[in-house]
């Protein structure tokens, strides 16, 4: 087996469901360690949230500085008795790793830990002319406010300065080297609520029904696009999630109704903005007829993009050596702690192939693994060259 699958299988086998961290950074703490890292392990805390641990790893003192990001917490496994290998077991069979995390992403992680290992024992056990450090946190996967936010305010604080950061997210769709994220959609979340008059339904005179009203501002905010995309992201999206009204009784007209609703946005908006255009829009629907306004739900996932450079150049370069693809350059998908981390240096995310992430039976072939591995060494050959 290969160095990287061995770390693999030994993160797998913690059952770090957020935000339980179950020895998982132990086991990199360790490694990295023994191969000369300076390693911090922090745990934070917020109210209302859980603690988290988390774990930052250095090794050399110069510039240019590239950090590898990642998280070793997992979603639950679902019904254990529904794998075809245990969950948390670190199967191979058929050369296919199996377990929860495999993908998203202690494969990952696993995978840049044996590139550097690598990479330093070619050098002599010596630092690189720059730094290589490892971001490593505990709470992505939950409310991410314990983990690499105040990961990165710590490493500032004592003077900590990254120029790029590799972020292991599982970005290829299909196969691996066919995407490159660059940049992540942001996410905000309303409810719109329509006030009306509760009454008997024998008298609707006397009461005003919210629920048509709601249905008019629902068709209304979905007739216009937010906008037409840019060219690294598709247009914005708003999506209705649910429509309450809060009503057991088949005889009364309801108060109020409400809708919830999701944008995911690009980087034509900001929060603010954002917020602006859907309040404007409702106020036009509304006229002088209709009484509502929208809540905001709190959101740390603003749109960004990392513009394509020499760093987007150099790790194409290393996914081409190995794969003989050229990577798309992709913005789609979910949100990320690379929303955090762009704020800091310029950050891109390849990792392994995402198909199975979050499901029963997530896996990965034990090929790309080895793949992956090499692309990451062939990220700090170049980068350190």
């Amino acid at each position: 087996m290969s160095k990287a699958l061995d770390i693999a299988r030994d993160l797998v086998r913690c059952p770090s469901v957020t935000p339980a961290d179950a020895g998982a950074l132990g086991v990199l703490e360790k490694l990295l360690k023994n191969a000369g890292f300076e390693t911090h392990r922090l745990t934070f805390s917020e109210p209302g949230a859980d603690d988290t641990d988390n774990l930052y790893a250095r090794i050399g003192t110069g510039a240019p500085h590239l950090t590898f990001a990642g998280h070793t917490d997992v979603v639950p496994p679902g019904d254990d008795v529904a794998w075809s290998h245990g969950a948390f077991a670190g199967d191979v069979k058929d050369g296919v790793f199996y377990g929860r995390g495999a993908v998203d992403m202690k494969g990952a992680i696993a995978c840049c830990v044996a590139a550097t290992l690598d990479y330093l024992a070619t050098h002599g056990g010596k630092p690189p002319k720059g730094s290589i450090s490892f971001l490593i946190t505990g709470d992505e996967e939950g409310p991410a406010v314990n983990g690499t936010v105040k990961l990165l305010q710590w490493a500032t604080a004592r003077g900590e300065k990254f120029d790029h950061c590799l972020l292991g997210e599982p970005s290829n769709v299909n196969t691996i080297g066919d995407c490159i994220k660059v940049g992540r959609r942001g996410s905000l979340s309303g409810t719109l609520i329509v006030e009306g008059k509760q009454g008997h339904v024998a008298y609707p005179d006397r009461a005003h029904n919210p629920i048509p009203d709601l249905a008019a501002l629902v068709a209304a905010l979905g007739a216009e696009p937010l906008d037409r995309g840019t060219d690294h992201f598709p247009p914005s999206n708003l999506e209705f999630l649910s429509v309450d009204v809060g009503n057991p009784a088949w005889n009364v007209i309801p108060a109020q109704a409400r809708a919830r609703f999701n944008m995911r946005y690009n980087d034509c908006h900001t929060q603010p903005s954002l917020r602006a255009l859907i309040e404007e829009r409702v106020a036009t629907a509304c006229g002088n007829r209709i009484k509502a306004h929208v809540t905001w739900e709190p959101s740390n996932a603003d749109a960004f993009l990392t513009q394509p450079g020499a760093f987007t150049d150099l790790v194409i370069a290393a996914i081409e050596e190995v794969t003989g693809r050229m990577p798309k350059l992709d913005t789609g998908g979910g949100t990320s702690d690379a929303r955090f981390i762009t704020h800091y240096c310029p950050v891109l995310e390849f990792g392994l192939v995402g198909q199975t992430m979050h499901q029963i039976d997530e896996r990965t072939p034990v090929a790309d693994i080895d793949a992956l591995t090499t692309i990451y060494r062939g990220v700090l050959d170049r980068y350190f060259a």
